[in-house]
């Protein structure tokens, strides 16, 4: 059960899984997320599904090493198993026919972005893409983000590869050369409360996805409670899309530092012991 069948380090921090799990491959779609624990003593790490195969019964996973439980998962090898998956979790994304579109994704959200990149166009979209990481070598998916997008832009903060800035720019280009009938940016908080801020003097209503702390992925716990439109939210069931207008972008970016020195503690400790 939950059979890892590949494992590829696609940059020195950024992994890619496959999956066993045909239950969740069958009904996971776009914007979706999974839970996973690695083992007894695992933390509950959830993960958007990036790509799911429902002829083979595997999900495709792409995950960033930030902290200790992301450093355990990117020790798995081929063959191992999880001990357990939950999912697929959250709403989906709304996918139909808006007319043109534009998909902005950073870093490890690029993974994120992609089922939807993909969706839209199939769903007879015009699509517009545009993904940006601090180099080259960290810039995941072109291909297949270029599979399905009209046109694809390519940002690097040291210009690398692409053009040299920040996405936020190559969206004011692109917003400021043709109408956009709706928006969806994946990344970094930071990246996303930009994203909004430039979509919204565009008057092109913008979808984020939040990426809090989560425990059971079902509501109960809390844990992953967000602002939106001045009213509690709970990213794992309401979310994890929501407008990027109504965010509380302040609260949600302090939200999620609210455990940082904790998880670089138990980083380190994680590493010392990889070491002896």
């Amino acid at each position: 059960m939950f059979k890892i069948t590949e494992r590829t380090a696609l940059t020195d921090n950024e992994y890619q899984i496959w999956l066993e799990a045909p239950r969740i491959a069958t009904k996971a779609q776009p914007g979706q997320f999974i839970i996973l624990r690695i083992d007894e003593q695992g933390e509950r790490i959830p993960l958007t599904i990036c790509e799911a195969d429902a002829s083979a019964g595997k999900l495709r996973i792409i995950f960033q090493v930030i902290g200790k439980s992301t450093a355990q998962l990117a020790q798995v090898k081929t063959g191992m198993s999880l001990l357990d998956v939950v999912g697929p979790l959250g709403k989906p994304t709304e996918i139909k026919n808006y007319g043109t579109v534009m998909l902005v994704g950073g870093g490890v959200g690029i993974a994120a972005l992609f089922p939807i990149v993909k969706g839209l166009k199939q769903a007879g979209n015009r699509v517009i893409t545009i993904i940006g990481a601090k180099s080259k070598n960290l810039l995941i998916l072109q291909e297949e983000c270029a599979k399905y997008s009209d046109e694809l832009i390519l940002v690097t903060d040291d210009g690398s590869l692409g053009r040299k800035g920040l996405v936020t720019e190559a969206m004011a280009d692109v917003l400021q050369r043709e109408p956009i009938n709706q928006a969806w940016a994946i990344g970094p908080s930071i990246m996303m409360k930009f994203c909004t801020k430039v979509a919204t003097q565009f008057n092109v209503p913008i979808y984020v996805s939040l990426n809090p702390i989560m425990v059971d992925g079902t509501g109960m716990c809390g844990g992953c409670r967000v602002t939106i439109g001045e009213k509690i939210k709970f990213a794992c069931v309401d979310g994890p899309e929501f407008l990027g207008a109504e965010v509380d972008w302040d609260g949600f970016i302090q939200r999620m530092r609210q455990y940082h020195p904790e998880e670089v503690t138990a980083y380190q400790a994680y590493q010392v012991k990889q070491v002896h």
